[in-house]
């Protein structure tokens, strides 16, 4: 493969659509003397073709002008095998352009926009297209520097049969923007690309698709979205963000994406003919409406589990003559004719607040179908919702109805149909259910994979290691994705030096005895980019660590991780981690985000620091370092700090986590170190899910919450406190603290602790948002 250095590469090219000339009887061409050439005798229907290889570094400006008969293209001499590496990108202007077959990977954009449809604020791109191209974790290894990968600007611009996946640091994968009149009511087309799988960022900014601003939220766009397959999207709650007006999603797929389409801004939006897939998946949702004149219509929207803004139909409040970047007011919506089925929560006049007072008027929900036999309160009403006609729409017996008229209780049997979806087995019902969706194969390129190798536990080789000097060190960096370390013998195994996890890399024992492993080290395990890490059957000690401040057995890279770890720790004993003061169990560091924290069924004793350090990012804008913690069936003893440190401040309401599951702990003499600033023995700020229940607390300091933004789920429950205060929960006061038991040694007496009923944690109607999703 040859390759190709260009760093300040300014290339004028010249590119045609497939329908025209054959694109091998133009000239291939190798360096940028025959690029130069080549520009120069150019003209309408001709190609440039760039030969395969590498172009690593290059900045490529496509500025021609061709004609409707006669456009002009740049294309791949042959498909996928033009590689675009390092800091490149692509700038298109002019008119009736082609880019066709290029593939952008290993590298990232030092500009903003890796594929932009225009060379500068004069000079846009009208009548042109990008098609068959691949941009494949493009991206800044800088978690939040943010950047978009695709930018349309111009006019009558189009996006098609094209993959973008694995986008792993802030910003948009593909934005229309309309921040000049010459971009607006642009009417471009998007369809049939790809959108692959999209990591939770932990933060706002990371959306698969927007289009327009809030400051153009007023303006029209006209831009159709239409056979789209959203595969695993689930960078933050705005999967796709409509920001302006009269567009159109039609004829989508929207493959269990934890978030939801979203009318964040503008009117006049027609939503119709989507599917939805939840796969029963924790989080996933399907259409959130908010603004004026807005038509949801013939959507299937199928096992969809998340609540509050991420359910299944989501109705918000709006605020009375809203500024232009807030929630302007449902209007005049027409809700008609889809079908949820197996979907949890419809929400209608969510984000009632105090801000956030207008509700829904003048609108319709007819000839739809709510069926969830297993969800009685499908519905949760927030606000008024006077201002919404209800007629003719049917729900399963089972479901509460939340109006006199116009939700109708009947039985429907369903079959599943030649793509496994369920669908009523009658004709009789109003209803459209021919959706004409395409499937995953049917969008992006042929010649490039739709899924990459995932970097899971245990998919690897065994390699079984005895106990010498380092050789848990040598293993880990002999090993591959997925592989297991399996130590044979009792140990001590001794390291010397600090253990990278570069890859998912299990470290295990089959012994009764578990083996003893001790380090000498700051850290025992340094999670770097790309790296997780799972623990099994283990005892870790800290008695041989440098006497330094500040230890810990597991740390993430200092450096910002733009790839999301787990981390998992199951059976194992960690001990003396007292050499010092502050010695934590894990610690992480800033722009670093675990997807899963779980330690279960393991001891900690003799901890002077906290076992969880996750509470770096402090901002307070919405970020945090992780998603999933679990805590259960573990034993804690004398530890100084607290079992966790969550933190996540600041009022954005674009994530939803951390979401905190612990239970059936024992927590003895935990959280009473001087340097413990949090004062409790699990220290939580801004934590939205918090299920903390049949835990044992005994002569511990107290749980300390603060709770901020959205409508936080809080269910402190079933537990026993033994000379230790009570929870100290602070902020938004909705939780629920319930069956909670206080016991006083010196009157030998249990007491009941006072249940606190929420001021709201569920909808003015009582029905529940449910902690739990199956």
């Amino acid at each position: 493969m040859r390759s190709y250095f260009a760093p300040s590469l300014i290339l004028f090219l010249i590119l045609c659509f497939p329908s025209c000339e054959s694109v091998t009887d133009s000239p291939v061409v190798y360096t940028m003397e025959e690029f130069e050439k080549r520009l120069s005798i150019v003209k309408p229907g001709d190609s440039i073709i760039l030969a395969n290889g590498e172009w690593n570094n290059t900045e490529l400006l496509f500025k021609a002008y061709g004609t409707a008969d006669k456009p002009i293209k740049l294309v791949a001499e042959t498909m996928g095998k033009v590689i675009f590496t390092g800091s490149s990108n692509l700038r298109i202007a002019g008119e009736f352009l082609e880019v066709r077959g290029l593939v952008f990977k290993n590298g990232f954009t030092e500009t903003g926009e890796v594929i932009s449809f225009r060379e500068n604020g004069e000079n846009l791109a009208y009548n042109s297209r990008v098609t068959q191209c691949v941009i494949d974790n493009f991206s800044n290894p800088e978690r939040q520097e943010p950047d978009n990968w695709v930018v349309l600007y111009g006019k009558n611009n189009r996006v098609d049969h094209s993959h973008f996946a694995n986008k792993k640091n802030k910003g948009v994968t593909l934005v229309v923007r309309l921040n000049s009149e010459e971009s607006q009511e642009n009417n471009h087309q998007i369809d049939h690309n790809y959108f692959g799988k999209r990591q939770t960022l932990g933060s706002n900014g990371g959306e698969s698709m927007r289009i327009g601003t809030s400051h153009y939220s007023l303006t029209s766009s006209n831009s159709v979205v239409s056979h789209n397959y959203f595969d695993h999207c689930s960078g933050e709650l705005e999967i796709v963000s409509n920001k302006s007006g009269s567009n159109t999603y039609k004829n989508n797929v929207f493959d269990e994406c934890q978030g939801t389409l979203t009318m964040r801004h503008g009117n006049g939006t027609l939503v119709e003919n989507n599917v939805f897939l939840g796969n029963n998946k924790p989080s996933t949702g399907g259409i959130r409406v908010i603004n004026g004149d807005q038509t949801v219509r013939h959507n299937y929207m199928s096992g969809l589990k998340g609540y509050r803004f991420r359910g299944a139909l989501v109705v918000m409040n709006g605020i009375y003559n809203a500024p232009i970047n807030r929630y302007g007011q449902v209007v005049n919506a027409n809700i008609t004719k889809n079908l949820l089925i197996d979907s949890d929560h419809v929400q209608l006049g969510a984000g009632s607040d105090e801000e956030r007072t207008a509700p829904p008027v003048d609108s319709k929900m007819t000839h739809n179908i709510f069926y969830n036999t297993k969800v009685d309160s499908l519905f949760t009403v927030w606000d008024d919702i006077s201002g919404i006609t209800f007629k003719n729409n049917i729900i399963s017996p089972n479901v509460i109805p939340i109006v006199e008229t116009g939700l109708v209780s009947q039985k429907i049997e369903f079959a599943k149909n030649d793509r496994g979806w369920l669908i009523p087995t009658t004709d009789e019902l109003d209803i459209n259910f021919k959706y004409g969706v395409p499937t995953k194969e049917e969008t992006g390129v042929s010649w490039y994979p739709k899924s990459s190798k995932e970097n899971a536990f245990k998919v690897g080789k065994t390699h079984q290691v005895s106990n010498a000097l380092n050789s848990l060190y040598d293993a880990a960096m002999a090993s591959e994705t997925g592989d297991i370390i399996e130590l044979v013998d009792e140990g001590p195994y001794e390291l010397s030096k600090k253990i990278p996890v570069n890859h998912a890399l299990t470290f295990t024992s089959n012994l009764s005895e578990k083996p003893l492993i001790t380090y000498q080290q700051t850290a025992l395990f340094e999670i770097n980019n790309g790296g997780s890490l799972e623990l099994n059957n283990l005892k870790i000690s800290g008695a041989e660590t440098s006497d330094n401040s500040g230890n810990a057995v597991i740390s993430t890279s200092k450096y910002s991780m733009n790839n999301n770890y787990k981390l998992f720790i199951e059976n194992c004993d960690f001990m003396d981690l007292d050499i010092n003061h502050s010695f934590d169990v894990l610690r992480v560091a800033k722009n670093t985000f675990a997807d899963s924290v779980s330690i279960t069924n393991s001891r900690f004793e003799k901890v002077t620091g906290h076992i969880m350090a996750m509470d770096k990012e402090t901002d307070d804008a919405g970020i945090y370092n992780g998603e999933y913690i679990i805590i259960k069936n573990n034993i804690f003893k004398d530890v100084e700090g607290s079992i966790a440190t969550l933190y996540r401040g600041g009022n954005d309401e674009s994530t939803f986590g951390p979401f905190l599951e612990m239970n059936n702990n024992v927590l003895n003499h935990v959280g009473y170190g001087k340097r413990n600033k949090s004062n409790g023995s699990i220290s939580l700020h801004g934590v939205q899910v918090q299920d903390i229940h049949s835990n044992l607390w005994i002569q511990s300091a107290s749980i300390a919450t603060h709770l901020v933004v959205g409508d936080p789920i809080v269910n402190i429950t079933n537990n026993n406190f033994y000379q230790t205060p009570t929870p100290v929960i602070t902020g938004d006061q909705r939780f629920v603290l319930k069956n909670n038991t206080s016991i006083d040694p010196q009157l030998n007496a249990n007491y009941q602790l006072p249940d606190t009923s929420p001021l709201r944690t569920t909808g003015k109607n009582g029905s529940i948002i449910g902690l739990q999703e199956n």
